[in-house]
This record gives C-alpha cells, structure tokens and sequence, in this order.
C-alpha cells in the first residue's frame, strides 16, 4: 500500500512509551497489553499533541476504517493514543510511534510508525491487530502481541508474542521473535487441552515506496 505524507509537526508534548528492557511477564489481564493513555515513561517527549496525532491517523488512508472509529475523547479532553519518538529509520530526524488503545481498559487495537518527510510524515508501519503494543527498544521497534487459544478466557490469554523490527533500505524488516508460553496455573486450563494456534495476524510492514 502506497504512503502518503501527511501533517506537518509540531506543537505541546504528551506522555509517551519507553524502552523495553526486560522480559515480558504475565499479565493479570489483557488489559496490560498497554498502559493508560496517560502514563509516562522514560522515552524520549513526542513531537506532536495528541490532537495532532489524531488527526494525523484519521487523514491517513491506510488505518482502518475501525481504528478510526476509536479515535474520540475518553470522557474528557485526552484521547485514546499513547505517543512517544525516537530515531527509528535512521533519518536523525524523530519518527512517531503510535499506540491506539480502548478508552475502557487501554487494551492496544493498533500501532504506527510515521516517518518524517517534508513536508510532514508518512506511515511506514501499521500493526492492527489487538491486542498489539509497539515500543522502541534501543532504536528497534519491538511489537508485542497477546496469543489465545480455544477457551482462554480474555483475562488469560496462553501465550505473548514479542515481534523486533529493524529498518533496511525503505521498511521494517523482522529481525527475530521470541514467544512466551504463560502457565495454566493462574487463570485455570484450556478445558478441552486443544491448540487451535490462534489467527496467524503478523503486523504488516508498510514501504514508502509500494
């Protein structure tokens, strides 16, 4: 799919993702595939308002129609969109990472990265399929899916999946995956013991150029 650039930079910072460094643990719910909107870690400050950003996605024709629906405030004045930045093309100039994520719970329904072009920026990554959380590890992009066999309730999913991407040329390309298997021990068997292998939904790497 073709990329188009988009708005121009600018304006307030928000709280944005930091670096992954450790390994993922289970989560109490499904919920903890992302924080809250609001939290603030140790990534470098985004270059865009939420607001900005939202409307970034929403002029965007590769995020879909779906993803777009989501894009409205919670409640109050913040949106639904964890933002941060880092050098993830190696252009020296800060890509965008973008997490959407459910207002209720803060499960991540999406993630893009957009690269900075004149005059604005343009998606050369696009994950939608939650739940899916990306973040930037040490100037990789490392997304991270929740994996669910027949019967696992949606608190418990069996397994985690922790996909890192590396920029050659003019896109991701996947440089390896690791899966984590969560004991049954906490949030009971899969009552029929089957491994149905979940939807097969890796995240799509998007080039510039096609």
């Amino acid at each position: 799919m073709g990329a188009t650039a988009l708005l121009a930079a600018g304006g307030c910072a928000v709280g944005g993702t930091g670096t992954r460094d450790e390994g993922p643990a289970r989560p109490e719910s499904a919920a903890q595939v992302s924080p809250a909107p609001s939290t603030t870690r140790s990534a470098s400050m985004p270059v865009m308002g939420q607001q900005q950003v939202v409307r970034l996605l929403l002029s965007d024709g590769s995020v879909s129609a779906e993803t777009k629906k989501d894009l409205k405030p919670c409640g109050g004045h913040d949106y639904p969109v964890d933002v941060s930045s880092g050098d993830l093309t190696g252009t020296g100039a800060p890509d965008l990472l973008v997490n959407v994520m459910t207002c209720g719970d803060g499960v991540g329904v999406a993630t893009y990265v957009y690269r900075k072009e004149k005059p604005g920026y343009v998606n050369v990554f696009r994950a939608e399929d939650p739940p899916v959380y990306g973040e930037i590890d040490r100037g990789a992009l490392v997304v991270t899916r929740q994996l669910y066999q027949k019967g696992d309730p949606v608190s418990y999913p069996s397994s985690e999946e922790v996909v890192t991407y590396g920029w050659h040329g003019d896109e991701f390309t996947e440089s390896y995956r690791t899966r984590n298997d969560y004991s049954k021990t906490v949030g009971g068997d899969n009552p029929d013991g089957e491994d149905d292998g979940g939807e097969d939904s890796t995240p799509v790497p998007v080039s510039p150029g096609g």
